[in-house]
């Protein structure tokens, strides 16, 4: 098996990123601003709370686009709203041609959008695709692999789909990817980019759109009523959070590759082998000798693992995640689920990783004896 996963920022990247992230908040608060908890309600001169006007003001600045909005829903409401704004109802939309991630497939089914799919993989088939299909309005890119195999270059991909059509609309899912690679999928040329904060160690629900300021206000006119609102307090709560989020992923990261070495390198007879891939988040994927995964994972959580994830690489996620590998790879073939598991170190080091993995392993040995 052959992965590509992305390309983490280094961590002395990451420091600056963090640098950069409290410059704009000091261009945008002054004095004792930043220390405030943040206002509530719909203040007249934004229809929303001072307070999350000027962090979405930080937070458009830091990204180098033109505007940015908090929606309410995570992840998928800020994919959800974003759709929204450059799609109607019943409208075509191009897709990679692996399966829709659930809760997007939910939106599409909700506006009973079409599907047009082609391979992103291949340019080629792209442009054979978006000329056959001249109704197409947008296009959906998730930044990470759907697929193990998947190898595409997202400022690649945007640049073809604009050189053949222009006017279609493009949205990137940065989940999972924002922070850790290099630039968004808006800072390379789609028209909005959409993630979660909470996958950021912000508050549960909150997501970000940023991009182009007219299809943000566009979005913004969506939340005319105050409960439909982001309050102060939480936009401030994701600030704080956000500052702290690029070290640590970096960190994570080089974790996944020294884990992914060190069982390749080790003495564990039972490791067949280990790589690092974006499934969605970047982890290692472990392949046992024998059929012993569903029992690693029967017993890891004994040892210190979790066993399902919360966010994912959400705050409450600290110690490392043991988990299956996806329903999509496990219904293709049954080996995946037998055979495979992946490991998330989320906060943990590469050592407190192994010492669970090798005391799992010995647990299913014993029990299996």
């Amino acid at each position: 098996m052959k992965t590509y996963p992305l390309e983490s920022v280094s961590l002395e990247e990451a420091i600056k990123r963090q640098y950069k992230l409290v410059d704009c908040i000091s261009e945008e608060f002054k004095g004792s601003e930043s220390l405030q908890a943040g206002d509530y309600g719909i203040n007249p001169l934004r229809n929303q709370p001072i307070t999350t006007g000027k962090v979405e003001n930080i937070l458009a600045n830091f990204f180098d686009v033109e505007d940015s909005i908090f929606v309410r829903g995570s992840g998928t409401g800020a994919i959800r709203e974003a759709l929204a704004s450059v799609l109607n109802p019943g409208e075509e939309i191009l897709v990679h041609t692996s399966e829709i991630y659930s809760t997007t497939k939910t939106t599409f089914d909700m506006f009973g959008y079409k599907v047009v799919k082609a391979d992103y993989n291949d340019i080629e088939n792209i442009k054979k695709v978006l000329l056959s299909n001249p109704d197409i309005k947008a296009c959906l890119i998730q930044y990470t692999r759907q697929e193990l195999h998947d190898l595409y270059d997202m400022e690649e991909i945007i640049k073809i789909i604009k050189n053949v059509n222009s006017d279609i609309k493009i949205i990137t899912d940065d989940n999972y990817a924002v922070m850790k690679v290099d630039k968004t999928g808006a800072e390379l040329g789609a028209d909005l980019s959409c993630f979660s904060l909470f996958k950021l160690l912000g508050p549960e629900g909150i997501g970000l759109v940023i991009g182009k300021k007219g299809l943000i206000d566009k979005i913004r006119s969506f939340h005319y009523s105050g409960g439909s609102q982001v309050q102060g307090p939480e936009a401030m709560e994701s600030l704080r959070s956000l500052v702290y989020a690029p070290v640590q992923l970096a960190l994570q990261a080089k974790q996944v590759e020294d884990i992914c070495e060190e069982l390749n390198n080790t003495s564990i007879s039972e490791i067949d082998k280990a790589i690092v891939a974006n499934a969605q988040s970047k982890v290692v994927l472990v392949k046992f000798k024998t059929p012993i995964a569903k029992e690693i994972l029967k017993y890891s959580g004994d040892y210190g693992a979790i066993e399902y994830p919360v966010g994912s690489e959400s705050r409450y996620e600290i110690v490392p995640m043991f988990y299956r590998l996806s329903g999509t790879m496990r219904r293709k073939n049954k080996e995946y689920e037998d055979y495979w598991i992946r490991i998330n170190p989320m906060k943990a080091g590469k050592d407190t990783v192994i010492k669970i993995l090798s005391k799992t392993i010995e647990k299913v040995k014993n029990v299996s004896r």
